[in-house]
């Protein structure tokens, strides 16, 4: 009986503890983080997170709350992820320039691929950065300041998604349920700006992929 006894005690004071851990665990997952982390996580990555983000990023680890959305957290998302995610703009441009897009303001579209991918790199290299705040989501890190909106990329598929990031986070998640209330004003963005309207552009009328490629038509057709 002394032995149920100890036994039963023994029990109960493992699932104490472990349910202590989980609760810290989970405690520091809700909490923000501290300007150490945010300086660690600037520093690995080479970006400058605009103040509001830091704000944001001071009072909880994601963006929007529910991370099947794709919501990074900067210490617990997979490096890999990470990477791929601070990449995706670039690849999703390599890949539409490689179908023959191109803006009117690049001058003339280089015959081979590996032109076009140099040229473009190139470009990319004196653009703002986009960082991910969720899934293809981004905000720009500069101008360094409050207030930069989101910026929704597939590929030239840019659109922009929140006006800022409060706006955005209360749109993702579902604190602003009015999606036909008035946006507030839009902040211009080199480069971006310019691909939400160049993508504006191209869709207009029915357009799609075909407007501005140089030969008129979708690749491979008539």
């Amino acid at each position: 009986m002394l032995y149920l006894h100890l036994k039963l005690r023994q029990i109960l004071l493992d699932l104490r503890r472990y349910t202590d851990d989980n609760a810290a665990e989970s405690a520091l997952k809700m909490s923000g983080y501290t300007p150490t982390e945010l300086d660690d996580i600037q520093a690995k990555w080479d970006l400058r997170f605009p103040p509001d983000l830091v704000v944001l990023y001071r009072e909880r680890r994601r963006v929007v709350a529910d991370e099947k959305y794709g919501s990074l957290d900067w210490t617990d998302t997979p490096d890999e992820k990470i990477r791929d995610a601070l990449g995706w703009p670039l690849e999703g441009f390599l890949f539409d320039i490689r179908q023959g897009l191109w803006w009117p303001e690049w001058g003339d579209m280089p015959a081979g691929l590996d032109l076009r991918a140099e040229k473009l790199r190139a470009i990319f290299a004196e653009a703002p950065k986009l960082i991910p705040v969720c899934g293809h989501r981004y905000i720009p890190d500069t101008p360094h300041e409050s207030g930069n909106p989101i910026f929704s990329v597939w590929q030239m598929d840019v659109i922009h998604y929140g006006a800022n990031l409060d706006h955005y986070a209360g749109r993702e998640n579902r604190v602003t349920l009015n999606a036909d209330s008035e946006w507030p004003p839009l902040k211009p963005i080199p480069f971006w700006s310019r691909a939400v309207a160049f993508n504006n552009e191209r869709f207009a009328d029915g357009g799609g992929f075909a407007f501005l490629n140089r030969d008129g038509v979708l690749p491979g057709g008539t």
